[in-house]
């Protein structure tokens, strides 16, 4: 296959998170509103370009009032900060459908080097419109004190109310441009 652009179905792909709270529990969300530029062959993916924009205020937690709070300076500030971004730098095979993908990710001014582990998850066309579809899975973490994301608040027992480390899982679905 040769590399082709991809356009990513919104409708058909998530980015995901989640993070301790209270040191007992996880707490999970979405961004809601993303978009990216995919320039690959899915098939070998180590010769792709990545780039991710995700408009930050569109996190859902299920929680209006969190949401507004992880909105505010105490967390993301998207008044300030509205975009996280993630662009590729280096794409290594481990295996025969997986992959490391590393990138410049930037959030809240600060721009820091990320792997993410990715999977080919396979290659289709969509008996509705015709179009050629890819699929792809990728997990990683982040912490959120890299960003300067370090708000939190002392626990009576001990230990923090939200936790450093957020697990991130991003579902792709994309239609090879004509």
């Amino acid at each position: 296959m040769t590399i082709s652009k991809w356009t990513v179905d919104t409708a058909h792909s998530s980015i995901d998170f989640s993070v301790k709270h209270m040191m007992v529990s996880k707490v999970k969300g979405a961004f809601q509103q993303f978009n990216a530029s995919v320039e690959a062959d899915p098939t070998d993916l180590t010769t792709a370009n990545i780039d991710f924009n995700i408009d930050v205020a569109s996190i859902d937690t299920r929680n209006s009032d969190r949401d507004n709070h992880l909105r505010s300076a105490d967390f993301f500030d998207v008044e300030n900060y509205p975009t996280m971004t993630f662009k590729s730098t280096n794409i290594t095979k481990t295996d025969d459908d997986e992959y490391k993908v590393t990138g410049d990710v930037t959030l809240h001014g600060v721009t820091r080097s990320e792997t993410f582990s990715v999977t080919f998850e396979g290659l289709a066309k969509d008996p509705m419109s015709g179009a050629e579809k890819v699929g792809f899975s990728a997990t990683g973490k982040l912490k959120r004190s890299d960003y300067g994301l370090t708000w939190n608040a002392a626990l009576e027992t001990g230990g923090v109310l939200v936790g450093d480390e957020i697990k991130v899982a991003i579902e792709i679905e994309a239609a090879k441009e004509a």
